[in-house]
């Protein structure tokens, strides 16, 4: 009978695994994140209890604080930083002819998002997104219709790699200050044949057009 899988990733045997009151490294605590990051993105844990345990996670202690937030995880899931990581680092969405395909609300941001794509609508709202990683690359393989980014202070969409055939891009910047970090670069790559892309920030309320407050100017979502 094969042992449990420790917070650092290693089985341990039939005899006493580390103990719980072991100090945690730097090195275990990346590796939880990790597990916590890519459970959130096979839809094993909400976006709220990937904010509540990465917060745990990056204060722990110890290595029995570690284990609490995993317990509940498949074991496979340790395979992260090996071989089977890059699987479930990627995204990839399928469509042809079909309704329009978004990404609203708190959803996780992957590390990789594929489009493969013809003839729908595809939004990908930044919004409220979780961002676990600095960097998202889209491979664009999309065909017709409108691709749009709604971006929010310290989202940046960098086009320079995207093909266009037929196609162009509209880029409204979100207006922010000058020192406003980076949190997110996003990377278009591929081809969009016809249709267009869209990059803007969110639209404002009435509430917020009366105030002439720009719209996204809440606090960051990034998961730290």
């Amino acid at each position: 009978m094969s042992g449990e899988i420790s917070p650092t990733g290693r089985e341990s045997g039939p005899g006493p695994g580390p103990s719980p009151e072991l100090r945690a490294s730097h090195a275990d605590r990346d590796r939880v994140v990790e597990l916590l990051r890519v459970a959130a993105g096979d839809g094993l844990l909400t976006a709220d209890e990937l904010d509540e345990r990465l917060e745990v996670a990056l204060s722990a202690r110890t290595l029995g604080e570690l284990a609490v937030l995993t317990a509940d995880l498949p074991p496979a899931l340790a395979t992260v930083g090996g071989t089977g990581a890059a699987a479930k680092d990627v995204v990839r969405i399928e469509q042809v002819h079909s309704g329009a395909i978004e990404r609203v609300g708190r959803w996780v941001v992957p590390r990789k998002l594929e489009l493969a794509v013809t003839y729908c609508e595809v939004t990908l709202d930044f919004t409220d997104a979780v961002i676990t990683h600095d960097t998202l690359r889209i491979e664009v393989g999309m065909t017709g219709k409108t691709l749009t980014l709604i971006t929010r202070p310290g989202v940046v969409v960098d086009t320079d790699g995207l093909q266009l055939v037929h196609s162009g891009v509209k880029y409204r910047r979100t207006p922010v200050s000058p020192d406003t970090p980076v949190v997110l670069r996003v990377e278009l790559v591929g081809l969009k044949a016809h249709g267009r892309v869209v990059v803007r920030p969110p639209r404002r309320t009435f509430a917020q057009w009366l105030l002439r407050r720009p719209a996204g100017s809440g606090p960051s979502n990034r998961a730290e």
